[in-house]
């Protein structure tokens, strides 16, 4: 039987959402909560990578198991009293034997945040740019993101991805007084892409280049052309989203 797993963690001291041989990952630590509470063995199944240090408050696993599970709520406390205080599950749920975390995902968003003041509560979480940056060629850039398909530009360069395509559904900048958080929105994403746009989308807000300098640095389908990756503290991944129709009819098991 498969079932829906949707947990938030605090990436800080993990390498990643993915397994690892010598490190510790969030993946072996769920997988871990998982064998010890339904002592069978069990592999999680995430709906992609998140980078070292990147954090994440919606995001989705499943995981299949010989067991019949119909108290949700008291395997969700069980789960949550197994991990470590940085990873908890939210939602635990039966679907169809088909579902599949990564590919049957049709949207993941991210937000990215700046902070424009020193700010010591903000540390671990947001990004300090001392020097003021200009948001309103920020977002012009940002929406030239619609214009393309191919972002080998904002990937990191040793990767082993089919196609740089993805197709960008959201990216807007929010300003609240010091505060700049960055929302993006997209089918999929390669590896690193989020903090490689940012980086350069600073590189705009600080003057450094141009709008018309972002656009060409997409078409030249060129790591080296780019901006720096920002820091992965910053980074959360806030959403997963699936066919709200097939989502429900695999729950039940259609």
């Amino acid at each position: 039987m498969r079932y829906y797993l949707q947990l938030s963690y605090l990436g800080t001291h993990y390498h990643g959402w993915q397994k690892q041989l010598d490190k510790v990952s969030v993946q072996s630590q769920v997988n871990h909560a998982l064998q010890t509470a339904l002592q069978e063995t069990v592999d999680v199944v995430g709906a992609g990578r998140t980078d070292t240090g990147v954090h994440a408050s919606g995001y989705v696993a499943h995981f299949d198991s010989q067991q019949r599970i119909t108290d949700y709520k008291k395997y969700i406390f069980k789960l949550n009293s197994i991990l470590p205080p940085d990873i908890a599950v939210h939602d635990l749920k039966r679907v169809g034997e088909d579902f599949h975390a990564r590919f049957d995902a049709t949207s993941r968003t991210y937000e990215y945040s700046i902070v424009q003041f020193k700010d010591p509560f903000s540390i671990g979480r947001s990004y300090f740019v001392k020097n003021e940056l200009d948001v309103e060629p920020m977002q012009k850039a940002s929406n030239l993101l619609f214009n393309h398909k191919n972002f080998q530009s904002f990937s990191k360069v040793k990767t082993d991805v089919y196609t740089f395509d993805c197709e960008i559904k959201k990216a807007i900048w929010h300003q609240h007084e010091h505060h700049l958080l960055f929302e993006i929105s997209a089918n999929r994403f390669l590896r690193n892409m989020v903090r490689a746009i940012v980086g350069t989308l600073v590189e705009v807000g600080l003057h450094k280049i141009s709008v018309e300098d972002f656009n060409d640095i997409i078409l030249a389908q060129d790591r080296s052309r780019a901006g720096k990756s920002v820091p992965a503290h910053a980074l959360v991944l806030k959403k997963i989203e699936y066919p709200e129709k097939e989502l429900a009819n695999k729950r039940n098991g259609k």
